[in-house]
Protein backbone atom coordinates (compact mmCIF):
# COMPACT_ATOMS: atom_id res chain seq x y z
CA UNK A 1 0.00 0.00 0.00
CA UNK A 2 1.18 3.52 -0.78
CA UNK A 3 -0.27 4.81 2.13
CA UNK A 4 -0.85 3.55 5.33
CA UNK A 5 -4.17 3.91 6.66
CA UNK A 6 -6.26 3.67 9.97
CA UNK A 7 -7.95 0.44 9.47
CA UNK A 8 -11.05 -1.16 11.60
CA UNK A 9 -12.31 -4.75 11.61
CA UNK A 10 -14.88 -6.29 12.97
CA UNK A 11 -14.65 -9.94 13.95
CA UNK A 12 -10.75 -9.27 14.23
CA UNK A 13 -9.42 -12.48 16.02
CA UNK A 14 -11.94 -14.62 13.24
CA UNK A 15 -9.54 -16.73 10.51
CA UNK A 16 -9.66 -14.32 7.83
CA UNK A 17 -9.78 -11.59 10.33
CA UNK A 18 -6.35 -11.78 12.25
CA UNK A 19 -4.45 -13.30 8.70
CA UNK A 20 -5.64 -9.83 7.89
CA UNK A 21 -4.54 -8.09 10.82
CA UNK A 22 -1.13 -9.48 10.46
CA UNK A 23 -0.63 -8.55 6.85
CA UNK A 24 -2.00 -4.83 7.60
CA UNK A 25 0.39 -4.52 10.56
CA UNK A 26 3.26 -5.93 8.76
CA UNK A 27 2.54 -3.28 6.36
CA UNK A 28 2.78 -0.27 8.71
CA UNK A 29 -1.01 0.44 9.17
CA UNK A 30 -2.65 1.13 12.49
CA UNK A 31 -5.10 -1.34 13.11
CA UNK A 32 -8.08 -1.60 15.80
CA UNK A 33 -10.99 -4.44 15.82
CA UNK A 34 -13.28 -5.97 18.16
CA UNK A 35 -14.95 -9.60 18.73
CA UNK A 36 -16.58 -11.35 20.75
CA UNK A 37 -13.87 -13.57 22.61
CA UNK A 38 -11.75 -10.96 25.10
CA UNK A 39 -9.09 -13.63 25.63
CA UNK A 40 -8.56 -13.99 21.92
CA UNK A 41 -8.83 -10.17 21.27
CA UNK A 42 -6.11 -9.78 24.17
CA UNK A 43 -3.52 -12.56 22.37
CA UNK A 44 -3.50 -10.97 19.32
CA UNK A 45 -3.25 -7.29 20.27
CA UNK A 46 0.03 -9.19 21.91
CA UNK A 47 1.02 -10.51 19.44
CA UNK A 48 0.65 -7.56 16.96
CA UNK A 49 1.81 -4.59 19.65
CA UNK A 50 -1.22 -3.79 21.34
CA UNK A 51 -3.50 -2.13 19.08
CA UNK A 52 -6.58 -1.16 20.36
CA UNK A 53 -9.75 -3.18 20.58
CA UNK A 54 -13.27 -3.93 21.88
CA UNK A 55 -15.29 -6.55 23.60
CA UNK A 56 -18.73 -6.60 21.22
CA UNK A 57 -21.27 -8.91 20.46
CA UNK A 58 -21.65 -7.93 16.67
CA UNK A 59 -25.72 -8.84 16.74
CA UNK A 60 -26.07 -6.18 19.07
CA UNK A 61 -27.06 -2.74 17.71
CA UNK A 62 -26.24 -0.78 20.53
CA UNK A 63 -23.33 -2.88 20.96
CA UNK A 64 -21.25 -2.07 17.77
CA UNK A 65 -22.53 1.49 18.12
CA UNK A 66 -20.74 1.55 21.38
CA UNK A 67 -17.52 -0.16 19.72
CA UNK A 68 -17.15 1.90 16.75
CA UNK A 69 -17.77 5.02 18.75
CA UNK A 70 -15.07 4.07 21.03
CA UNK A 71 -12.73 2.68 18.42
CA UNK A 72 -12.85 6.07 16.03
CA UNK A 73 -12.29 8.51 19.54
CA UNK A 74 -8.76 6.46 19.77
CA UNK A 75 -8.12 6.15 15.95
CA UNK A 76 -9.27 9.93 14.97
CA UNK A 77 -10.49 8.48 11.89
CA UNK A 78 -11.14 5.62 10.24
CA UNK A 79 -10.17 5.12 6.76
CA UNK A 80 -10.90 1.32 5.80
CA UNK A 81 -13.53 -0.73 7.84
CA UNK A 82 -13.58 -4.58 7.11
CA UNK A 83 -16.64 -6.49 8.56
CA UNK A 84 -14.96 -10.26 8.82
CA UNK A 85 -17.98 -11.67 10.85
CA UNK A 86 -20.28 -14.62 9.81
CA UNK A 87 -21.15 -18.31 10.23
CA UNK A 88 -21.55 -21.54 8.16
CA UNK A 89 -25.19 -23.42 8.24
CA UNK A 90 -25.45 -25.88 5.69
CA UNK A 91 -28.90 -27.48 5.91
CA UNK A 92 -31.87 -27.68 3.50
CA UNK A 93 -34.70 -25.48 4.33
CA UNK A 94 -36.83 -27.95 5.16
CA UNK A 95 -34.72 -28.66 8.28
CA UNK A 96 -33.85 -25.40 9.11
CA UNK A 97 -35.52 -24.20 12.59
CA UNK A 98 -36.78 -20.86 12.78
CA UNK A 99 -33.83 -20.23 15.48
CA UNK A 100 -31.11 -21.40 12.89
CA UNK A 101 -32.69 -19.48 10.28
CA UNK A 102 -33.24 -15.50 12.28
CA UNK A 103 -29.41 -16.74 14.04
CA UNK A 104 -27.82 -17.29 10.06
CA UNK A 105 -29.41 -13.77 9.27
CA UNK A 106 -28.55 -12.38 12.49
CA UNK A 107 -24.75 -13.00 11.76
CA UNK A 108 -24.11 -12.47 8.92
CA UNK A 109 -26.85 -9.71 7.15
CA UNK A 110 -27.72 -7.72 10.44
CA UNK A 111 -24.32 -7.43 11.61
CA UNK A 112 -23.08 -6.14 9.14
CA UNK A 113 -26.07 -3.76 8.24
CA UNK A 114 -25.38 -2.51 11.89
CA UNK A 115 -21.22 -2.06 11.37
CA UNK A 116 -22.18 -0.21 8.06
CA UNK A 117 -24.30 2.67 9.49
CA UNK A 118 -22.05 3.11 12.41
CA UNK A 119 -19.30 3.39 10.71
CA UNK A 120 -20.95 5.36 7.97
CA UNK A 121 -21.56 8.08 10.34
CA UNK A 122 -18.17 8.61 10.88
CA UNK A 123 -16.52 8.06 7.80
CA UNK A 124 -18.49 9.72 5.31
CA UNK A 125 -17.73 12.85 7.34
CA UNK A 126 -13.97 12.43 6.20
CA UNK A 127 -12.60 14.85 3.75
CA UNK A 128 -11.20 11.88 2.07
CA UNK A 129 -13.87 9.43 2.66
CA UNK A 130 -12.95 5.69 2.85
CA UNK A 131 -13.90 2.56 2.42
CA UNK A 132 -15.86 -0.98 3.22
CA UNK A 133 -15.23 -4.41 2.69
CA UNK A 134 -17.67 -6.83 3.74
CA UNK A 135 -17.62 -10.79 2.85
CA UNK A 136 -20.08 -12.81 1.09
CA UNK A 137 -19.96 -16.20 -0.27
CA UNK A 138 -19.67 -18.20 -3.49
CA UNK A 139 -23.04 -19.71 -2.79
CA UNK A 140 -24.63 -16.59 -3.38
CA UNK A 141 -23.55 -16.67 -6.77
CA UNK A 142 -24.37 -20.15 -8.11
CA UNK A 143 -26.53 -22.92 -6.20
CA UNK A 144 -25.13 -25.30 -3.93
CA UNK A 145 -27.35 -27.94 -2.11
CA UNK A 146 -27.75 -26.91 1.94
CA UNK A 147 -26.73 -23.47 1.19
CA UNK A 148 -30.25 -22.02 1.50
CA UNK A 149 -30.13 -19.51 4.68
CA UNK A 150 -26.52 -18.87 4.41
CA UNK A 151 -26.75 -17.93 0.93
CA UNK A 152 -29.77 -15.72 1.52
CA UNK A 153 -28.12 -13.62 4.19
CA UNK A 154 -25.22 -13.48 2.67
CA UNK A 155 -26.85 -12.69 -1.01
CA UNK A 156 -28.63 -9.54 0.91
CA UNK A 157 -25.38 -8.31 1.87
CA UNK A 158 -24.17 -8.47 -1.64
CA UNK A 159 -27.51 -6.18 -2.35
CA UNK A 160 -26.70 -3.80 0.49
CA UNK A 161 -23.32 -3.45 -1.04
CA UNK A 162 -24.16 -2.41 -4.06
CA UNK A 163 -26.72 0.23 -2.90
CA UNK A 164 -24.69 1.85 -0.40
CA UNK A 165 -21.98 1.82 -3.05
CA UNK A 166 -24.37 4.38 -4.68
CA UNK A 167 -25.66 6.11 -2.10
CA UNK A 168 -22.47 6.90 -0.51
CA UNK A 169 -20.00 6.99 -3.73
CA UNK A 170 -20.47 11.33 -4.19
CA UNK A 171 -18.96 11.48 -0.63
CA UNK A 172 -15.71 9.52 -1.63
CA UNK A 173 -16.57 6.19 0.25
CA UNK A 174 -16.24 2.57 -1.38
CA UNK A 175 -17.67 -0.19 -0.84
CA UNK A 176 -17.24 -3.53 -2.15
CA UNK A 177 -17.53 -7.20 -1.00
CA UNK A 178 -15.65 -10.47 -1.36
CA UNK A 179 -17.16 -13.49 -2.10
CA UNK A 180 -14.96 -16.81 -1.45
CA UNK A 181 -15.93 -20.60 -1.26
CA UNK A 182 -14.96 -22.72 1.76
CA UNK A 183 -11.71 -21.40 2.92
CA UNK A 184 -9.26 -23.47 5.25
CA UNK A 185 -10.64 -21.03 8.86
CA UNK A 186 -11.34 -22.24 12.46
CA UNK A 187 -14.88 -21.43 11.31
CA UNK A 188 -14.89 -24.41 8.95
CA UNK A 189 -13.33 -27.17 10.86
CA UNK A 190 -16.68 -29.19 10.92
CA UNK A 191 -15.90 -29.22 7.38
CA UNK A 192 -12.59 -29.55 6.61
CA UNK A 193 -11.48 -31.56 9.74
CA UNK A 194 -13.34 -34.47 8.01
CA UNK A 195 -10.78 -35.96 5.27
CA UNK A 196 -14.19 -37.06 3.54
CA UNK A 197 -16.00 -33.58 3.43
CA UNK A 198 -12.65 -32.39 2.73
CA UNK A 199 -12.05 -34.48 0.03
CA UNK A 200 -15.47 -33.96 -1.64
CA UNK A 201 -14.90 -29.97 -1.21
CA UNK A 202 -11.90 -30.19 -3.01
CA UNK A 203 -13.25 -32.01 -6.25
CA UNK A 204 -16.11 -29.52 -5.95
CA UNK A 205 -13.34 -26.65 -7.32
CA UNK A 206 -12.15 -26.91 -10.66
CA UNK A 207 -8.85 -26.02 -9.39
CA UNK A 208 -8.51 -29.50 -7.20
CA UNK A 209 -8.23 -27.26 -3.27
CA UNK A 210 -10.06 -25.02 -1.38
CA UNK A 211 -9.05 -21.60 0.01
CA UNK A 212 -6.80 -20.46 2.94
CA UNK A 213 -7.38 -17.62 5.05
CA UNK A 214 -3.99 -15.58 3.53
CA UNK A 215 -5.34 -15.91 0.31
CA UNK A 216 -8.72 -14.11 1.11
CA UNK A 217 -6.60 -11.69 3.55
CA UNK A 218 -4.26 -10.83 0.34
CA UNK A 219 -6.99 -9.44 -2.02
CA UNK A 220 -8.94 -8.01 0.95
CA UNK A 221 -5.64 -5.77 1.51
CA UNK A 222 -5.52 -4.87 -2.37
CA UNK A 223 -9.34 -3.85 -1.93
CA UNK A 224 -8.80 -1.65 1.13
CA UNK A 225 -5.77 0.23 -0.61
CA UNK A 226 -5.05 2.73 -2.59
CA UNK A 227 -4.42 0.45 -5.65
CA UNK A 228 -8.27 -0.53 -6.12
CA UNK A 229 -9.50 3.38 -5.54
CA UNK A 230 -11.53 2.90 -8.56
CA UNK A 231 -13.17 0.11 -7.61
CA UNK A 232 -16.56 0.34 -6.03
CA UNK A 233 -19.96 -1.89 -5.39
CA UNK A 234 -17.76 -4.79 -6.77
CA UNK A 235 -18.21 -8.42 -5.17
CA UNK A 236 -15.29 -10.55 -6.39
CA UNK A 237 -15.76 -13.83 -6.41
CA UNK A 238 -12.55 -15.87 -5.05
CA UNK A 239 -13.33 -19.74 -5.00
CA UNK A 240 -10.93 -21.47 -7.85
CA UNK A 241 -13.53 -21.19 -10.25
CA UNK A 242 -16.19 -23.27 -8.82
CA UNK A 243 -18.98 -20.54 -9.38
CA UNK A 244 -17.98 -19.60 -13.24
CA UNK A 245 -16.31 -22.92 -14.65
CA UNK A 246 -17.14 -26.29 -15.46
CA UNK A 247 -13.56 -28.29 -14.89
CA UNK A 248 -12.13 -30.51 -17.82
CA UNK A 249 -12.71 -34.49 -17.52
CA UNK A 250 -9.99 -36.43 -16.09
CA UNK A 251 -9.20 -39.02 -18.36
Amino acid sequence: MANTKNILIGGITGGIGSALARRLHAAGHTIAGFARDEAKLSELSSELGDFDYSLCDATDSAAVESSVSELHEKLGTIEAYVHAIGSIYLKPAHLTADEDWANTINLNLNSAFYALRSVMKRMQKQPEGGSFLFYSTAAAQTGIANHEAIAAAKGGIEAMVRSAASTYSGRGVRVNAIAPSLTDTPLSKPIVGSEQALEISKKMHPLGTIGEANDVASLSEWMISDAAKFVTGQVYVMDGGLSKIVPKPKM
